[in-house]
């Protein structure tokens, strides 16, 4: 049974998190983010595939630029790894969004791509500040969380691609209260993992919600929402 922990009703961050994709329901994130909403597409947390087959997926299976754009959203892609070491260069491209949107993959290499851009540092305040929504998912979901403990047990931390540092990074961008589990009892193949996180938490009396494919948990200023399937 997931723990689903009290959230006061007085928030002005608008958060968009979901185990898979859309979850279905990119009517809540186009309500969200605005009709017409400039979209940053990050999608760094797949920097371990190679290119051409993550252009494969793209045009076999997913595209979320070009599904954005269909929704009515302007999306472009956000590419994070352009801004290692130079936040400076990131904070202008940030200012002009009204949204980023987080892909899945490794959540571990995700992080890294956020701490050498400064994404980090630069994105938290912009969302709190209500200056910025931010959606995403599985991987994308879990770095908005306190930190990534137990999400070992799903993705590997030491797994690096070209030009990210080796040290893993734990602690999460804290935009929730609590730790996400996605693709949780709903056949994915990151099921089984899916529990094993589930017991680490329980276990360390840990805070968190389970997801399955299809749920989605938004947050905005009336408190947080979850719609499951």
């Amino acid at each position: 049974m997931a723990k689903w922990p009290a959230i006061g009703q007085k928030h002005c961050m608008r958060l968009f998190l979901s185990s898979d994709k859309f979850g279905n329901r990119v009517d809540l994130l186009v309500q969200l983010a605005g009709q017409g909403a400039r979209v940053g597409v990050v999608s760094n947390a797949l920097d371990l595939i190679p290119q051409p087959n993550r252009e494969t997926y793209a045009r076999t299976v997913h595209d979320p630029v070009a599904e954005l754009n269909a929704a009515g959203l302007r999306a472009t892609a956000l590419d994070l790894r352009d801004y290692f070491g130079a936040p400076e260069k990131l904070e202008p491209v940030l200012s002009v969004l009204d949204m980023v949107w987080v892909t899945g993959g490794n959540a571990f290499l995700l992080r890294r791509a956020m701490r050498q851009s400064g994404f980090d540092r630069i994105a938290p305040p912009l969302i709190r500040a209500d200056r910025l929504a931010y959606g995403g998912w599985s991987a994308g979901a879990i770095v908005a969380c306190p930190n990534l403990r137990g999400i070992e047990f799903m993705d590997d931390p030491s797994q690096v691609a070209p030009g990210y540092d080796p040290e893993p990074i734990f602690d999460g961008l804290d935009l929730i209260p609590f730790h996400l589990v996605p693709h949780y009892d709903c056949g994915h193949a990151e099921g089984p993992a899916a529990e094993r996180v589930t017991m680490y938490l329980l276990d360390q009396a840990m805070p968190y919600r389970t997801m399955r494919d299809g749920d989605v948990i938004v947050r905005d200023a009336r408190g947080i929402k979850a719609y499951e399937v």
